[in-house]
């Protein structure tokens, strides 16, 4: 069964620090982009960053020197390392992987989601 699970989302104060973690099973991630996502209530789903298959990345705006998207091979498994977070950062936070090696806008599998709460 192909399948992401996350881990690692909790309640944090403002400027505190989380690393989330996404493991994989039924593939082999090493093939594909990787990528971190999330959700506010009521707000659309936003994307935070990708890694492709060589290690290069892209990240959004908003968290830009902040977070760090990385990828163990080894142990088929994402990471996404949250600095200095804000309560606007509070989410689900969601991986996923991409169709190709190269990051796009197309991820066909999807975690499940994990709960990232910044209070004031």
């Amino acid at each position: 069964q192909v399948q992401l699970v996350e881990s690692g989302g909790e309640l944090v104060q403002v400027g505190g620090s989380l690393r989330l973690s996404c493991v994989g099973s039924g593939y082999n991630l090493s093939y594909f982009a990787v990528g971190w996502f999330r959700q506010a209530p009521g707000k659309e789903r936003e994307g935070l960053a990708c890694m492709n298959k060589y290690g290069s990345t892209n990240y959004a705006n908003s968290v830009k020197g902040r977070f760090t998207i990385s990828r163990d091979n080894a142990k088929n498994t994402m990471y996404l390392q949250m600095n200095s977070l804000r309560p606007e950062d509070t989410a689900v936070y969601r991986c996923a992987t991409g169709v190709l090696w190269k990051c796009t806008d197309e991820y066909d599998v999807w975690g499940q989601g994990t709960q990232v709460t910044v209070s004031p």
